[in-house]
């Protein structure tokens, strides 16, 4: 990683967000990877991509929607309470299916938030239970049947993403999360999820901060450019990196 791609030191907290905090990748996120079912090599000097076969295959894959909705409406819509017992294992799966049926589209105050005892957050809960988490999130069905999806198949204008980004920088500016769809349609290079958690100014625009599904070592920053208006993502295991085009769902109620 270059300098330029490190990722910049978290922001205070403020006491006017969601919860009295900010997201924090060590506490909202989860702690095992949706798996790729592909490896792929690239040759940066002719742009070759040359794809095979994981082997071992993947025994959890195509699930980055679903993890990325689950850290949205765990950061949310769930409190972590670990100075309290841990629940019996019916009550805390009851209690897990309630906040993975919360609307991503709303916010919900303090006090409708779902309690659940025994742990610090997200990361440390689902390092514990990671079977029970990847159950209560459902198939790699919900990954493809996701109401926003048909917005990629339409022109996306460098107009459209100078709006996209000026609407995120904005509401990650107050804490917030928002759930991105990034393609490069109709290329099939790229179709994936992240959660964005903070936008911070860079020289030439916006450095945004996400979660990744795929990734467990720590957030990616996705990168805006004013005069190009044009998101980047740096190369990693499955993106030879470049140009993305970002769609923002979870917004409304045909995105």
């Amino acid at each position: 990683m270059s300098p330029s791609d490190r990722v910049p030191a978290p922001r205070p907290r403020s006491l006017g967000t969601p919860g009295g905090r900010r997201f924090e990748f060590d506490r909202d996120t989860v702690a095992f990877p949706n798996e790729l079912v592909w490896r792929y090599e690239f040759d940066p000097s002719t742009q070759v991509r040359r794809i095979s076969r994981q082997d071992p295959a993947p025994t959890y894959a195509h699930r980055c929607f679903i993890l990325a909705r689950a850290v949205h409406l765990f950061f949310h819509h769930a409190r972590f309470c670990p100075d309290r017992p841990p629940l019996p294992a019916p009550d805390l799966d009851r209690r897990l299916r309630a906040v993975l049926a919360r609307d991503p589209r709303r916010r919900c105050p303090d006090s409708d938030r779902i309690e659940i005892h025994g742990w610090q957050g997200l990361r440390d809960f689902s390092r514990d239970h990671e079977v029970r988490l990847k159950q209560a999130g459902g198939g790699a069905w919900r990954s493809y049947v996701v109401r926003s999806h048909w917005r990629m198949v339409f022109p996306i204008s460098r107009a459209h993403q100078a709006h996209t980004a000026q609407h995120l920088a904005s509401s990650l500016q107050k804490a917030d999360t928002r759930i991105i769809h990034i393609v490069r349609f109709p290329s099939l290079t790229i179709n994936h999820a992240l959660v964005l958690y903070d936008a911070q100014p860079a020289p030439e625009g916006w450095d945004f901060i996400a979660y990744d599904p795929n990734r467990t070592d720590g957030p990616v920053v996705v990168r805006y450019t004013h005069a190009h208006r044009t998101f980047t993502l740096s190369a990693n295991e499955y993106w030879p990196g470049g140009r993305i085009d970002v769609i923002a769902i979870f917004q409304n109620w045909f995105l």
